[in-house]
């Protein structure tokens, strides 16, 4: 999963008419290291989504703006537009992340 690196690279991905899957994490999270044992299959299983890391603490404006208060959280976006966000408590888990992103087609 490609690390997001500057801001503006933040506003080209969520623009896309796609879903840009998001994970807000950091370097020290236990979380997300477990997160990250994981997203491979799932990320492999979404081909018809992109998705990307960014730190929260790096980008800690763009977290606050879009609600991130715990880590490891996935932001799902589309055309610009926030449309989905499962926060870090109920990302802990290969099946809670596989629902959420199924719940993206319904």
């Amino acid at each position: 999963m490609d690390r997001i690196q500057t801001e503006e690279q933040f506003q080209q991905l969520i623009q896309r008419d796609q879903y840009t899957v998001l994970k807000f994490d950091t370097t020290w999270c236990p979380d997300c290291k477990n997160l990250d044992r994981f997203i491979g299959d799932i990320i492999a299983e979404n081909a018809d989504k992109e998705f990307y890391a960014m730190d929260a603490e790096q980008f800690q404006p763009i977290a606050e703006a879009n609600e991130v208060r715990g880590i490891p959280s996935l932001l799902v976006y589309k055309n610009g537009e926030k449309v989905a966000h499962l926060h870090s408590k109920f990302a802990k888990t290969p099946t809670q992340v596989r629902e959420y992103l199924q719940s993206l087609e319904g």
